[in-house]
């Protein structure tokens, strides 16, 4: 073929649109790779930090009122403050990092927030009091800002997977990632168990009007939880931009296409702005662009539908945990009231971690497994579907048959299932695909922001249910109203059901097709011929042939 034929030949099978969709095509068809695995990991260790210093708190939260109260409890108040901080900041921080990693970038935000999660949780661990200032004050602080940085992970760990994932992996890639929650949660009580056993003899021997052993546990199991973060630094700052952002985002489909073609297959990348810089015209993420997309019935109804079954799924998982104390005491591993001071605090620490080591393995890990094994073959919706379903028959069970099972020993077992049951159908369930299918559903330059205001809703669910909840359930008597507040979680349970019916299955199909926009007319052109590269290759081969 002459030199003339060849580049004709490349203007006519080479655009800038035809490249974006070859490129897309290759990771949508990729095989399960190493670059995949590390992926997974990378944001799964992030997720398994924030499980852990979500969780770990429960603990700490009764070892600092032992220290601060002279082996007595926290207020009412001061317990809920250093509890809820960070659900606070994690709902301004989903908000903030979602928007941010649309306007700035995945990679630019990727690490930021883990900075800010090692950050608070290392205030936490040092945390202390004056004359001039409460140590509650400074814990709810420094558990606020660790929750922006929790906040942060949700949408962008979830983004980045979904956009590096091919697309009959990508529901197991990110039920992978959120799976790492219960691991946190487990590590979590073990760690406990083990650091409580270690001080044995100094919480017995202290008195308690000087608790030092305590006061050095609560701070070493905080403390440790920066350390799987500090470790996952260094990879989720060298971590690549996702081919999808640097094609629809940054407009450059040149650097995205040799992107895809190094990591996927060597797990390395590099920048080249001199000759990779490939302009494209695609549309921009502006607010009147927002506005314009999300006005569209079919596109709003998602964003709702994400948005309502994450906040109806919070309210009772993390309500449920008004019931834990309940749970424990049944199994056996409630408060201790026997003996010294000293043993009776040593041992209530003893019993409430162990008891979470058998909950978290009970229901919460199984539960995660469950929809990594079933997410690519059955679907995201029917799973959703279904848990919203099984849950609102346990709740209507747990709620109207609460006295009753209470009032004897087979029903307090059956009790302790059903409680368990919750766990497993939260996470076989809405819990694991409400943070899947934000992360699938919306345009690249407004995925990261829809995950962050679905995420977001579902964290003041949770606000709602720490703080709504937990003073209803003391109406006429400690725990006097809880059977009326599991009643209220089956009702939120079945408004999940009809939520869930306005999202789309999302099983194996690409990130493409599920924005709802044409994808052929996508790509307007660029600002330099898309073929440049190619008849420049063809010129510099047929120099060569005539030197030879």
């Amino acid at each position: 073929m002459s030199l003339e034929a060849e580049k004709a030949h490349a203007n006519a099978a080479i655009t800038a649109g035809e490249r974006r969709r070859a490129a897309l095509a290759e990771i949508d068809e990729a095989k399960f790779s190493r670059f995949h695995a590390k992926a997974c990991i990378v944001a799964g260790v992030g997720f398994f930090t924030d499980a852990y210093d979500i969780f770990s708190i429960s603990i700490a939260a009764t070892m600092i009122g032992y220290v601060y109260h002279q082996g007595g409890s926290n207020t009412t108040n001061q317990d809920l403050g250093i509890k809820v901080a960070h659900s606070i900041g994690t709902f301004f921080g989903q908000l903030l990092f979602g928007w941010a990693a649309d306007q700035i970038g995945r990679k630019r935000m990727y690490g930021v927030e883990l900075m800010i999660i090692i950050i608070g949780t290392l205030g936490q661990a040092v945390a202390g009091e004056s004359a001039a200032i409460s140590v509650y004050g400074v814990i709810i602080m420094w558990r606020f800002i660790m929750g922006i940085g929790i906040g942060g992970d949700y949408p962008l760990s979830a983004v980045i997977t979904s956009e590096f994932a091919a697309r009959r992996i990508r529901g197991r890639m990110m039920a992978a990632v959120f799976s790492a929650q219960g691991w946190g949660n487990f590590t979590s009580a073990v760690v406990s168990v083990i650091v409580i056993a270690a001080y044995k003899n100094e919480i017995l021997a202290e008195p308690v009007t000087d608790l030092k052993g305590i006061d050095q546990c609560w701070r070493i199991i905080i403390g440790l939880g920066c350390v799987p973060g500090a470790i996952a630094l260094y990879f989720r700052l060298t971590i690549p931009e996702t081919p999808r952002y640097t094609m629809d985002i940054e407009s450059n489909i040149k650097q995205a296409s040799q992107d895809i073609d190094t990591y996927l297959h060597s797990g390395t990348y590099v920048v080249d702005p001199i000759h990779n810089n490939e302009r494209a015209e695609v549309p921009k993420a502006t607010l009147s662009d927002f506005a314009a997309y999300f006005s569209q019935w079919k596109n709003f109804k998602i964003l709702f539908g994400a948005a309502w079954s994450w906040f109806a799924l919070d309210v009772a998982f993390y309500g449920l945990g008004l019931n834990s104390s309940t749970i424990l005491t049944t199994i056996g591993f409630g408060s201790y009231s026997k003996g010294t001071k000293q043993l009776q605090m040593y041992q209530t620490l003893y019993n409430a971690a162990v008891g979470n080591i058998i909950l978290a393995v009970g229901g919460l890990i199984p539960g995660y497994y469950f929809s990594f094994a079933l997410v690519d073959f059955w679907g995201r919706k029917p799973i959703q579907l279904m848990g919203f379903i099984v849950l609102t028959i346990i709740f209507c069970c747990m709620g109207f048959g609460y006295h009753a099972m209470l009032a004897t020993d087979s029903g307090k077992k059956a009790f302790v299932f059903l409680y368990c049951m919750a766990n497993f159908f939260q996470n076989f369930g809405p819990n694991t695909t409400t943070f899947t299918i934000p992360g699938e559903v919306f345009p690249t330059r407004f995925r990261s922001t829809g995950h962050g205001i679905a995420a977001a809703s579902g964290k003041l669910g949770a606000i709602i249910a720490q703080v709504g909840f937990s003073r209803l359930s003391n109406i006429g008597g400690t725990n006097a109203w809880l059977n009326h507040i599991l009643e209220l979680f089956a009702f939120f349970m079945l408004t999940g059901i009809f939520s869930t019916l306005l999202l789309p299955e999302t099983k194996n199909l690409s990130l493409e097709d599920l924005s709802h926009e044409d994808q052929a007319n996508f790509v307007k052109g660029s600002g330099i011929s898309p073929v440049s590269e190619e008849i420049a290759r063809i010129e510099e081969e047929h120099r060569t042939h005539h030197r030879l």
